[in-house]
């Protein structure tokens, strides 16, 4: 029998038409919410009850009518994080929101509430998975199928259309385990035009244009490594900046890529991701400071993704939406 051809990028020095989509959306809202929302960490080992997810509502409109209000033109949920709990009802695992405090599918919420406003959907998906059985005891034979057959259910169109997928965790194992020319492939079969990228891979303020060096990631030396990091269509890095002259031609193996970058942004000092008790303690970092960041992003053809947590109560915290506002009316991109 023959072997199907698996998808990948097509080197270029132009960007595709799904990366021209993506550079135009520039500017969005990231979505991080979860079991650590109510056990009060950024992370978990997976050991947090399901039970205890217990919002007393989800406000998926307010958040994305939030996003639309400020100019942005895209959302990322974070559908999975590091502990491993879904906010979708996975049937690949009991430890998703069907069997927590509040049963509401939250992909399908946001997804929904992306199509009233004309937002596009993206989902952040954690790599490493710390409560699944299968990631510690048999990872390449049970782990690796379990996370395709997960991928599969949030792209095979009950959610609509998803134009950015992030992949996240990647730093717990050796990149060539994860198999991301399976992901990659996957991704592609079930929508074409879903741009993906992995978190803390490419992109620093060091990054050199094609014909400087031979190497796709320049923070990396062992070839290895780089191939486990690809393919992908954008570089990402969390709250890290890129040069202001961005270089997108990257070169692996004889072969050029152009790559944009796309980074998540806090509103918040310190490590300010997921909602706590001390989370409204946290002071605002200087809204121009944000908006000068993201100016020299558009600049540069590349994204930004602010990050607003929802609380316990599945609202977004009122602080933040107005900081999110001046930042916004800085920028020139606010819709009210």
């Amino acid at each position: 029998m023959k072997t199907r051809e698996l998808i990948r990028p097509v080197p270029s020095e132009e960007p595709s038409p799904g990366q021209k989509a993506q550079i135009a959306r520039r500017f969005g809202m990231l979505l991080h919410f979860g079991v650590n929302t109510f056990g009060n960490v950024e992370w978990s080992d997976g050991m947090i009850q399901a039970l205890s997810y217990q919002p007393r509502e989800i406000d998926a409109e307010g958040w994305v009518k939030t996003a639309w209000e400020a100019g942005m033109n895209y959302v990322v949920l974070v559908a999975k994080h590091h502990d491993g709990f879904c906010l979708w009802n996975s049937r690949h695992t009991g430890y998703c929101v069907r069997n927590s405090g509040n049963r509401t599918d939250v992909v399908r919420a946001v997804a929904a509430a992306c199509e009233k406003y004309g937002l596009k959907l993206g989902l952040s998906y954690s790599l490493w998975d710390r409560s699944a059985p299968a990631y510690r005891e048999d990872f390449s034979g049970k782990y690796i199928p379990y996370m395709l057959d997960q991928l599969a259910e949030l792209l095979d169109g009950r959610y609509g259309e998803v134009a950015e997928l992030w992949l996240d965790g990647f730093w717990d194992r050796p990149g060539a385990d994860w198999r991301l020319e399976l992901v990659y492939d996957l991704v592609k079969r079930l929508q074409p035009s879903c741009q993906i990228g992995v978190n803390h891979t490419m992109g620093t303020p060091g990054d050199r244009p094609v014909g400087q060096e031979e190497r796709l990631l320049p923070q990396t030396s062992q070839e290895e490594d780089l191939l486990g990091r690809f393919p992908s269509d954008f570089r990402l890095w969390d709250s890290r900046m890129c040069r202001e002259d961005d270089p997108k031609l990257y070169t692996l193996g004889g072969e050029t890529y152009y790559l944009p970058f796309e980074t998540a942004l806090c509103s918040r000092e310190g490590f300010s991701w997921f909602y706590s008790n001390i989370y409204e303690r946290k002071p605002f970092l200087p809204a121009e400071e944000t908006a000068a960041q993201c100016r020299a992003l558009f600049a540069a053809d590349n994204l930004a993704a602010i990050n607003l947590p929802p609380d316990v109560n599945g609202r977004l915290v009122e602080g933040d939406v107005a900081h999110l506002m001046d930042i916004a009316r800085r920028l020139g991109t606010a819709r009210i």
